[in-house]
């Protein structure tokens, strides 16, 4: 499989473990309109990639990922066509992870905002230093969780939590989100990558076949879920995106004020 093509991601492979890496860390691996696009990719590929069996999804520096990179979201703004390319995007992104039949564990290295506390939480089991932040801020910034976290979230802490937390965008720590259960676990920063390791070879080590199939019919009612609200959440994100409000969000991030939103 060629990997060398992607810009935004790193991949490496070391014996049968393939990791990806988000890997721009000058901008806390915000996704940018390349990165979003090979977010699309990135797990086709990985699925079909013969040379390994388990995938370890991390970010480079001191944050998983900060979201959505802001210039990105002007332009998505300015642009319809854009806009029309990335919900198909996000569509494929939700749709390879819960296709991709190889387990995939993420170990989050720090803070995972928006779309990456979606792409964590679509990943199959999730290591998290304890320091670290999950949150998806969508309404924050006058759009929804239209991506995938509307999925997720529920079914992992149940409607009431998850309500909460997607309404306000309020953060929690991986302590926190493992005590509820939205991860596996939350270690200390020198520990996670042994950690990581130590489970990644216990899975190495077990019937590779049967891990697929597993994971492959625990997925059903999720692909069942997900090609049910996808299309709905990305339509109202597609719009939200075009409302005044999420206008003044944009304006406020670059000024570094708060935002004031009129509900138009």
């Amino acid at each position: 499989m060629n990997f060398p093509r992607y810009e935004f991601f790193k991949v490496e492979r070391n014996g049968k473990v393939l990791t990806i890496t988000l890997n721009s860390p000058d901008k806390l691996n915000a996704f940018s309109e390349i990165g979003h696009r090979e977010l699309s990719r990135i797990f086709v590929d990985a699925a079909e990639d013969d040379d390994s069996e388990i995938i370890v999804v991390t970010g480079a520096g001191r944050a998983f990922t900060a979201g959505g990179d802001l210039e990105y979201m002007q332009k998505l703004r300015d642009e319809p066509a854009l806009m029309h390319r990335t919900v198909r995007e996000a569509k494929r992104i939700v749709f390879s992870l819960l296709d991709c039949d190889k387990p995939i564990i993420c170990k989050v290295n720090g803070d995972a905002i928006g779309l990456g506390t979606t792409l964590a939480l679509f990943c199959d089991v999730v290591f998290a230093v304890e320091t670290a932040k999950f949150a998806d801020p969508h309404n924050n910034v006058a759009l929804i969780a239209g991506d995938g976290g509307a999925i997720m979230w529920p079914q992992i802490i149940g409607y009431a939590r998850a309500k909460h937390y997607l309404l306000t965008g309020e953060a929690m720590t991986a302590k926190d989100a493992q005590a509820m259960g939205l991860i596996h676990a939350a270690v200390p920063k020198e520990e996670l990558d042994a950690q990581v390791d130590t489970y990644v070879n216990r899975l190495l080590k077990m019937p590779l076949q049967s891990l697929r199939w597993s994971k492959q019919t625990m997925n059903i009612p999720l692909k069942q879920l997900a090609h049910s609200m996808m299309d709905a959440g990305m339509a109202y994100e597609a719009i939200a995106g075009q409302t005044d409000d999420h206008g003044e969000a944009i304006a406020a991030f670059r000024e570094k004020r708060k935002p004031a939103y009129k509900g138009k």
